[in-house]
């Protein structure tokens, strides 16, 4: 996925121009299994939608076909309204986790300075790369991480770590791939009030995959509920209490209470 830088001299709040996600019908095969089907979706700046859905619904599959991970049908369009033409979307993504050698040096200033720069980093530390990243950490108020061990993080303190390289530079749109999956109450509650400040801030374009509903219902603009295909789109309270919502899930629930 190709990336536009986004210099400090631009509008940082994209309200200087209205623009919008266009995602159109976006289908994945893999063999002979249908994983996604014409999903259409339509996204405005500044929004987070989440999207929700059963297991093996497809949700991480659609955020990896977004970012080009794998081969998928249809398109994604970005627009902004000042340029008045499609472009390649600057990506962020944060993963659901992030296999890890508990036992390896590797700090979190490693793995800003070697995703920064083409040296290694133990090799070439400049104090002007530092305090940049330290500017970065501070973004998610995870400064002082900056000289932990990657495998000596809490899963709350990584998260807001990958959140913080998510946002170098600054996306156009930023995925979340449940990600708090594993986290305790304390971490996810943070994490979704770090997410939902830079949305304000920056006036993000966010798409979250999300089991929590508690959460979703708390902080998304939209909701998106999926199966393989998009069943219905709305606002948090319209979604969760439509007819396609408890159809979607009652299975699920009949199974767990057995």
């Amino acid at each position: 996925m190709k990336n536009v830088y986004i210099s400090e001299n631009s509008c940082q709040k994209r309200s200087c121009g209205l623009c919008c996600t266009k995602i159109k019908k976006f289908g994945v095969t893999l063999g002979n299994t249908v994983i996604l089907k014409d999903i259409n979706l339509h996204i405005h700046c500044g929004e987070l939608t989440a999207i929700i859905g059963p297991n093996g619904a497809g949700k991480s599959t659609l955020i990896k076909a977004l970012l080009g991970d794998i081969p998928h049908t249809g398109s994604l369009e970005y627009v902004q309204a000042q340029k008045g033409s499609f472009q390649v979307p600057v990506m962020g993504y944060v993963p659901q986790n992030l296999n890890l050698d508990s036992t390896s040096p590797t700090s979190v200033l490693d793995l800003f300075l070697s995703c920064r720069s083409n040296f290694p980093a133990w090799l070439i530390r400049r104090k002007k790369e530092v305090e940049k990243v330290k500017e970065r950490l501070a973004v998610v108020k995870a400064q002082h991480l900056i000289d932990r061990r990657l495998g000596a993080l809490s899963g709350g303190e990584l998260q807001r770590v990958l959140l913080a390289l998510a946002l170098d530079p600054v996306p156009d749109l930023l995925l979340l791939d449940e990600p708090v999956s594993g986290i305790d109450q304390n971490g996810m509650e943070l994490f979704y009030e770090t997410v939902s400040a830079l949305r304000k801030d920056y006036d993000l374009t966010i798409i979250l995959v999300s089991h929590d509903l508690d959460m979703v219902q708390r902080y998304a603009d939209r909701v998106v509920l999926l199966n393989h295909t998009v069943l219905e789109v709305g606002p948090p309270d319209v979604v969760l209490q439509s007819q396609s919502f408890y159809d979607t899930f009652s299975l699920t629930w009949h199974k767990q209470e057995k």
